[in-house]
């Protein structure tokens, strides 16, 4: 999108975990998969659509639609566009440039990989790849090295032929372009049309009436670091009648003369002879036929068709009426009289590449735009939502320092975000996140001090300083003289598409910046001055306009010989390193004053420094992540020195070619422990870099374009599916001192004490909280043979709360409402590593068999903040580690006032207890009295057993309906019949419960009040157990018959008195 001041809101061979035998130690510093691999990451949003180019439906299916995310996989709605399910996470790639649904087969899908709007941040595929149940699973089937699909058709009546127009490699030349076909479903291709080895095929349709007939646009287009091309020789549009054994090249005729760029093609449904052709040309424009492609007339020259055609010039004729046209650029426009005038459709967002309309009713399309896919049931008045899908491409990330941290990066054609990572209301949704000004390509990063203060950028330098409280952003760019359409050679300062930004660790006050100069700002942005001379290889010949031959194209993402990166050592003071997008490393140890060109050899000449990481343990180590991928090279390059650049070593082996590297962080608590973001996933080193494996778990394969570790978790900015989080690392800081273990129980990180929902709407789509409460890790090395304990001890070695593998006997209730999340109770105990949230809370009250919602009822009081023990025991072996509590920092009760709390919380859990324990010895003697009753009654010789029996049944029946509502068998049924002792304790314990503060007074009242009234009731039964059931019993004895015999409940854990912790 070419916006240089975004500032508001629009609405690969990915590496599979390694597999190692069975023994924990690989190599050196390799790993077992299982030491983490039980270990999950997390998607936290946002939920707001990124580009998408492929889109398609089922012809006569109103439901089922998919999209293809130019780097975040396959999705699938089967409802209409209300949810999207992801259905290509595991596959090697996850850019997709096409996809068809056979008519004859809706079953059987057929994927391009690869985008073909080829932008600077474009992802490649790898081939063609087919799937037989409608997206479930996925075979590749070829066509490997094409990179680029533009478009894949299927024949209307056998799905076992195919077509691909393959744009090929667009930042090289190769022969694996052109139009290809297959005759038996995928198994074999023969190449049916090429040019040349630079110019791949751009679109591709037929004839719906007879898909012999196709047509194909050609195009010469191709990409360098420092320019676009869009046109050349190898360029033009192609017509076959035989299904493409032979092909017709269409010139003159009315077609425009000279070069030709990028060319879009589509046959009307209405009439065969109709074709409209969007054609970049000196003469650009919607072209329209009406015999068939013999000749043709320019019908609209209108420049909202053809502007950035190398992005756009797509066309789509409707199925059944011959004068309607669909053309896709930044609008979505329409024409119902063959191209003449225009009508623009409300379609969200803008930029728009990709659309399907069904063939059996064209008032259901489907749109793919730069801010995701979007469906229309009505010709394109309304449209579907783009807030549900995942999709987004960040650049960096970076967090705050508040209490819960917040998230920040650019979303490429969007704006920025800074979204929470965990919120109190148990899910992440869009209340939860804001825009922080800037745009969509650059640097986010928040003061440090100050999260209300955020600093962002976009193309061209565009710099902004934002004001949370005010919702003002300051423009603070460097040189704010808008540079749009010239070339880098013709500006002042040669501000690129994504800007560094940098806040000195040293002092805060401290900003830095770059163009081919550094700067440097001690007023936030009010002013700037460079601290350094142009530190780039400074090729006047890689400065020119971009664009070309026909249409320029200068929105700064060529803009070349910038600084891309900048790193400040945390550790020295003045000490920066730089890199820059045309292949150098310098260095300043003075701040400033003097510069040092520290290149490594080995580094591929013109390839791009990505990312510099000064390390956070060492002055003179830095790492500096490579990418070359611009260059046609999609190996692998990190760098590291420990000399301040004297000297360096490539560290690049376990890292497969092809995942080029975006990013290397080093973890700022486990000295030469790195992460790598790679265009095909994440990486992780236990040895500074000498041996990688993948890091990938469950995270969909997708490009990491930077990671960040805070505190105790590791986040990375996809650039295709929003941010992940990886929480609690702390396994992996300690996976090389117990590689060896039997069993691991890792030390989990310091827990604070927060309050959670019970349940809430999980069915929209938004972002995942972490588990509640204490998240403790532990690792066998293979299965335990018996029943494995986890338990959580206080500061005096008492059990508060015991966990088991064995699953509890407990109260079963059918759930009510869908939303229920019920406290998880049982333990996992597989080989390798196990992960269980303890939600901080001790042992709850005595279970009621039967009692309605006790799975969410019955929960014991939060943990005081104090130190805990947590105990870990499995064959026979007990491991035990300190687990340290806090509570949360938006908190201001006094320890004092939480004691108060607690001990009111276990008074009033102890005596729910005491009441459940002794309405189940009621019902226990109850049924025993029916079943006497039912065997001596047919017998008079025992009337005045059935007498008595029947008597104590009357007496203890009143106790029973006093302590709690007997008819209450739903959530609402207080509503009907009147809560009672039990119920009303129950609503006191949350009342109590509902925030970290001393009980008030009417708390402390109501629960006097109510042990007070069940005091007596429960005194009357056990003086019942002691007269009127021994009495009964004497009798029963007498004739020989069992005797009734109340047992008390068993409970896994004592009622604990109330107990202070540590402070």
């Amino acid at each position: 999108m070419n916006l240089r001041r975004f500032n508001f809101s629009l609405a690969i061979l990915a590496v599979a975990l390694l597999s190692w035998p069975a023994a924990v130690t690989v190599s050196a510093q390799q790993y077992n998969e299982n030491l983490f691999k039980g270990m999950k990451w997390r998607s936290i949003g946002p939920f707001r659509g990124g580009r998408v180019l492929a889109v398609t439906g089922v012809p006569g299916d109103p439901y089922t639609f998919y999209f293809g995310g130019v780097a975040g996989g396959v999705w699938q709605t089967t409802d209409g566009g209300t949810n999207w399910t992801p259905l290509f996470d595991k596959e090697h790639v996850s850019s997709i440039g096409a996809i068809a649904v056979s008519e004859s087969n809706p079953a059987v899908i057929y994927l391009g990989t690869g985008e073909s709007c080829i932008r600077g941040n474009i992802s490649y595929g790898d081939g063609i790849y087919k799937s037989t149940d409608g997206g479930k699973t996925w075979t590749h089937i070829g066509l490997n090295n094409t990179q680029h699909i533009a478009r894949v058709l299927v024949h209307p009546r056998n799905p076992d032929l195919v077509y691909v127009a393959a744009l090929g490699h667009a930042y090289g030349p190769n022969p694996d372009r052109g139009v290809f076909r297959s005759s038996d479903g995928g198994r074999t291709w023969e190449k049916i049309l090429f040019k040349n080895d630079k110019t791949g095929a751009i679109d591709l349709t037929f004839d719906p009436h007879n898909p012999n007939v196709l047509f194909a646009a050609l195009w010469e287009g191709s990409r360098a670091p420092w320019s676009l091309t869009s046109g050349g020789p190898g360029s033009g549009l192609y017509k076959s009648v035989d299904g493409g054994n032979t092909w017709k090249h269409l010139d003159g005729k009315g077609l425009p003369s000279g070069i030709l760029g990028r060319t879009g093609i589509s046959v009307s449904g209405g009439d065969s002879n109709r074709i409209y052709a969007l054609i970049e040309a000196k003469e650009s424009g919607l072209y329209r036929s009406d015999d068939g492609g013999d000749t043709w007339i320019r019908v609209n020259e209108d420049q909202r068709l053809t502007q950035r055609a190398w992005y756009f010039t797509h066309i789509f004729a409707d199925p059944k009426s011959v004068d309607t046209v669909y053309m896709l650029n930044t609008g979505l426009f329409r024409s119902t009289d063959g191209g003449k005038t225009l009508t623009l459709l409300p379609a969200p967002h803008g930029d728009h590449h990709g659309l399907w309309i069904d063939p059996t009713n064209p008032m259901r399309m489907i749109d793919g735009n730069d801010g995701g896919a979007t469906i229309t049931v009505d010709g394109g008045k309304t449209w579907t939502t783009q807030y549900n899908q995942p999709t987004a491409q960040f650049y960096h990330v970076s967090t705050d320092n508040q209490f819960l941290y917040y998230v920040y990066g650019a979303q490429q054609d969007n704006s920025t975000v800074g979204i929470a990572s965990r919120t109190d209301e148990g899910y992440i949704g869009r209340q939860h996140w804001y825009e922080v000004g800037g745009g969509e390509s650059g640097y986010v990063v928040p003061d440090p001090r100050d999260a209300n203060i955020v600093y962002a950028g976009s193309g061209g330098g565009y710099l902004t300083r934002w004001d949370k409280r005010t919702q003002q952003e300051q423009d603070i760019t460097v040189w704010p003289m808008d540079s749009a359409g010239h070339g880098a050679k013709d500006l002042k300062y040669r501000l690129g598409w994504t800007e560094p930004i940098v806040i000195s660790t040293h002092n805060p006050d401290v900003l830095y910046t770059a163009a081919e100069v550094v700067f440097k700002s001690t007023d936030q942005g009010m002013s700037w001055s460079p601290i350094s001379s142009d530190l780039t290889r400074d090729d006047k010949s890689k400065q020119e306009p971009s664009g070309g031959p026909v249409t320029k194209d200068n929105t700064s993402v060529e803009y070349y010989d910038t600084v891309f990166t900048i790193a400040e050592s945390p550790v020295q003071n003045d000490l920066i390193w730089v890199g820059t997008d045309d292949g150098l490393i310098q260095i300043t140890r003075d701040g400033g004053k003097s510069w040092t060109n520290i290149t490594p050899k080995g580094i591929p000449e013109w390839s791009m420094v990505s990312l510099i990481e000064a390390s956070p343990h060492d002055a003179g180590t830095a790492y500096a992540a490579i990418d070359a991928h611009k260059l046609d090279d999609l190996k692998p390059y990190i760098f590291k020195t420990s000399d301040f650049g004297k000297t360096w070593k490539k560290i690049t082996d376990g890292i497969a070619d092809g995942a080029y590297v975006h990013a290397v962080r080093e973890d700022p608590s486990q000295k030469e422990m790195l992460y790598a973001g790679t265009e095909t996933g994440i990486y992780i080193s236990f040895d500074d870099g000498a041996h990688w494996q993948s890091l990938q778990l469950n995270l969909p394969n997708t490009p990491i374009h930077d990671l960040v570790v805070k505190n105790d978790d590791l986040i990375v900015a996809t650039h295709g599916r929003s941010f992940w989080i990886l929480d609690d690392i702390t396994p992996l800081r300690q996976t090389s001192a117990q590689r060896n273990d039997e069993m691991i129980l890792y030390k989990p990180p310091t827990t604070y004490r927060m309050h959670w929902p019970l349940f809430f709407e999980r069915r929209q789509p938004v972002g995942e909280n972490p588990p509640r409460g204490a998240l403790l890790t532990y690792y066998f090395k293979a299965a335990p043979k018996g029943p494995v304990t986890l338990d959580i001890l206080d500061s005096q070695n008492r059990i508060v709360r015991q966990f088991s593998s064995v699953e509890k006997k407990k109260a079963e209730t059918p759930p009510e409402w869908p939303d229920e999340e019920p406290p998880q109770e049982r333990i996992p105990a597989q080989a390798g590593v196990n992960r269980f949230a303890w939600d901080l809370r001790y042992e709850g009250p005595h279970e009621l068999p039967g009692e309605p919602g006790a799975e969410l009822r019955e929960r014991g009081p939060l943990a005081l903040p104090g130190n805990y023990q947590v105990r870990l025991t499995a064959n026979g072996k007990i491991v035990t580690v300190p687990l340290e509590v806090k509570l949360e920092q938006r908190v201001k009760a006094s320890p004092a006032d939480i004691q108060k709390q607690f001990d009111l919380a276990i008074k009033i859990r102890d005596r729910v207890s005491e009441l459940h324990e002794t309405v189940e010895e009621i019902r226990e003697a109850r049924t025993q009295l029916h079943t006497l009753n039912r065997r001596l009654g047919e017998d008079g010789r025992f009337k005045p057993i059935v007498s008595a029996s029947e008597d104590l049944d009357r007496k203890i029946t009143p106790v029973e309906e006093k302590l709690l509502q007997v008819n209450a068998k739903s959530s609402e049924a207080n509503l009907n019949f009147p809560v009672m002792i039990d119920e009303r304790l129950h609503s006191l314990q949350g009342s109590v419960d509902s925030a970290d503060a001393p009980p008030t007074q009417q708390q402390l009242q109501a629960f006097e009040e109510l042990s007070q009234q069940s005091g007596p009731l429960i005194a009357q039964w056990k003086q019942i157990m002691s007269t009127d059931l021994v009495a009964l019993n004497d009798m029963i004895r007498k004739e020989s018959v069992p005797v009734i015999y109340v047992a008390p409940p068993g409970r896994e854990v004592q009622p604990t008195k109330a107990a202070g912790q540590s402070q």
